[in-house]
């Protein structure tokens, strides 16, 4: 157990550290911080739980924040074969660990994790969800033909940085001197070669939602939650189209624009975010 001093405030939130074991026996990690309402947060692809420990601090002023590493990553353990109904049942677990109502908010490809487990029809009070990167137009935006295969290619030839340069700058669109440059961030790039291995997952995921279809409403309409999408107002118009086609085939949905903020918001921007999430879910 350790305590931290949360920026801004003067209080001190504890984080306990702990795990659960999910019904295919794999021991998923998390913290457990706050108090009130539970909140469980689902991280993005190349992400474990350390991406949103600034967020979970600060939304735990408000709630028991639960913020778990998916299988395979951090502290947590997986399973030799990888289901997307694997990740689902992983949150289902998490969802029994937490006492009373329990609320999901999800980041990009952990938005559409924490979308079909709605859809799965797990007992989620409200579901928050930042940027899901569905493909909705064959404008350009979104990963290239044959994206998935040369992922999975470059792992399988142990070629991890490869893997990861890839998918940001093909998949993420982030310029390449950019990803060239975290190669000398102490610490950032073996963490993200770390997570390459996850990449194939967190594709299963979005499954065949980036081809630029309309999103199918029999699909998702089954997640019945009352659900908030929201985007960055300088990420790419594609996580708009997204957003809003997506609130348009939800029962209960709406979308918001938050000005200022891009994809990379719950690690860039967590006090800007922190507000909106801490309104939609406590109203």
């Amino acid at each position: 157990m350790g305590t931290k001093r949360m920026p801004g405030t003067g209080a001190r939130t504890a984080v306990v550290k702990s795990t659960i074991v999910s019904s295919d026996g794999t021991e998923i990690a998390f913290e457990r911080s706050g108090s009130g309402p539970a909140l469980i947060l689902v991280s993005s692809a190349l992400a474990d739980r350390s991406d949103a420990a600034k967020l979970a601090g600060l939304l735990s002023q408000h709630f028991t924040v639960i913020n778990y590493d998916r299988r395979g990553r951090g502290a947590s353990g997986d399973s030799a074969e990888y289901a997307v109904e694997r990740e689902v049942a992983d949150i289902a677990s998490l969802i029994g660990e937490a006492e009373g109502p329990v609320s999901v908010f999800g980041s990009s490809s952990g938005a559409v994790l924490a979308l079909r487990a709605a859809a799965a029809g797990l007992e989620i009070r409200r579901l928050a969800l930042y940027e899901p990167p569905f493909v909705v137009e064959t404008d350009g935006f979104g990963p290239p033909a044959g994206f998935a295969r040369h992922v999975e290619e470059l792992i399988a030839r142990d070629r991890r940085g490869d893997a990861v340069r890839y998918f940001m700058t093909r998949a993420q669109g982030m310029p390449g001197f950019v990803v060239a440059s975290m190669r000398f961030m102490p610490g950032v790039w073996s963490n993200l070669e770390a997570l390459a291995h996850t990449l194939p997952y967190d594709i299963a995921v979005m499954g065949d939602t980036q081809q630029g279809k309309p999103l199918e409403a029999t699909v998702w309409s089954a997640a019945k939650v009352r659900t908030l999408v929201l985007t960055g107002g300088k990420s790419a118009a594609g996580f708009q189209r997204a957003a809003r086609a997506l609130a348009g085939v939800l029962p209960d949905a709406e979308h918001r624009t938050l000005d200022g903020l891009d994809h990379g918001a719950v690690v860039m921007a967590p006090r800007k975010l922190a507000p909106v999430l801490v309104d939609f879910l406590r109203s």
